[in-house]
């Protein structure tokens, strides 16, 4: 990724900055995503993107078993008082 391709500029503000819409698009940054920050050596500062929903449970379909549930007499069965 070409740095011309990608420049830009975000104000910092209190704690905060804001990253640019072109540059959350193009590396496809959405709300919930963490940002993993590294100083180098050199002084460069390098950012990971850490996605989460391509995380733990990203591929999760549900438990599918072969034992069905009555949601209203098992809820209450676990101790669950819902009045």
């Amino acid at each position: 990724m070409s740095s011309e391709r990608t420049n830009s500029e975000s104000k910092v503000s209190g704690n905060q900055a804001n990253i640019p819409a072109r540059i959350r698009r193009e590396l496809d940054i959405d709300d919930g995503d963490k940002l993993r920050w590294h100083i180098e050596d050199n002084g460069t500062l390098r950012v990971e993107i850490v996605q989460q929903r391509s995380g733990t449970f990203s591929d999760f379909d549900g438990y599918d078993g072969a034992q069905t549930t009555d949601v209203t007499t098992d809820h209450d069965a676990w101790g669950v008082d819902v009045s």
